[in-house]
């Protein structure tokens, strides 16, 4: 996977990031999202590259990049000091503006990063979410139940961890199986790779942290701030998926954005991987439009 990109280690004024850079041309940041890598871009990324410099970056507390301990208002791992990283790396690239595109948890991330730092980013895109303030003021019943895992996974701290710790990879495969089209659109080098990396306590440990700063700092975050997103936004979800049957995707991204544009691909949740050749066009069309 990534043949012909580089693999870096950025020191940011916080954690250690470990990312993959290929390509030429306009800087292009690809987020990844739970419980996933930067491994999840690798039927994309080739194809992105003809026309990019990528760069997929690990999120902190994700794959191999630093993962820094949870703290009581899980300041550590808000959205907004994810994004601040993941700036730090774009500029340590030699980068001050780009375009961004997260898919799920990074989708959030991006969504953060274009609202503190709007002059960086020449357009989003996100992939299968809605607002993070949407979903809690909109919880519907089919919502909560699908979305168990925000609920589990933001109880308090060494609780989720100690269960998941029982079953790390039975936890996983549900996951990633559960919210698309089975774990067989996985390739299996992928799905090694993610299997390795949630076999660490402190991913876990981590990504908890990650669910816990989106129902209590994150939320604080977008209270204090009204603004909206300034650039060109794509929303592009899964026909197959929860985001799908439950919200009115635009129409959730329009209260937050001011130039709003998406649509449903065939695909559950991870589209990167279950429909690459419509994924890669879609953003090709919005980027290079």
């Amino acid at each position: 996977m990534f043949e012909g990109f580089q693999r870096l280690e950025i020191q940011t004024s916080q954690v250690r990031i470990h990312l993959v850079k290929g390509g030429s041309g306009p800087p292009l940041l690809l987020l990844h999202g739970y419980p996933q890598s930067h491994v999840m871009w690798h039927r994309i990324a080739p194809a992105l590259a003809q026309h990019f410099t990528v760069v997929a970056p690990d999120l902190r507390g994700y794959g191999d990049s630093a993962k820094p301990p949870g703290d009581p208002a899980h300041w550590n791992y808000s959205k907004r000091q994810m994004a601040q990283d993941q700036l730090e790396v774009m500029q340590a690239l030699g980068f001050e503006q780009f375009y961004l595109v997260g898919h799920d948890r990074g989708g959030r991330v991006g969504h953060r990063l274009a609202l503190d730092h709007p002059q960086r980013v020449w357009k989003l895109v996100v992939l299968d979410i809605v607002p993070t303030p949407y979903v809690f003021a909109h919880l519907s019943r089919e919502l909560a139940v699908a979305y168990y895992h925000w609920f589990f996974l933001a109880q308090p701290p060494g609780f989720p961890e100690r269960l998941i710790a029982c079953d790390p990879i039975g936890f996983l495969r549900q996951k990633l199986g559960g919210w698309g089209s089975g774990l067989a659109v996985f390739a299996p080098e992928a799905l090694a790779e993610y299997e390795r990396c949630f076999r660490d306590p402190a991913t876990i440990h981590a990504t908890c942290e990650d669910y816990r700063a989106a129902a209590s700092i994150d939320l604080e975050h977008h209270a204090a701030d009204t603004r909206l997103v300034e650039c060109p936004l794509l929303a592009l979800w899964g026909r197959k998926g929860i985001v799908h049957r439950t919200c009115d995707v635009l129409s959730a991204w329009r209260e937050y954005a001011r130039d709003v544009r998406g649509e449903a691909l065939e695909a559950g949740h991870f589209l990167c991987e279950e429909n690459p050749q419509a994924t890669t066009q879609a953003l090709l069309a919005f980027l290079l439009g």
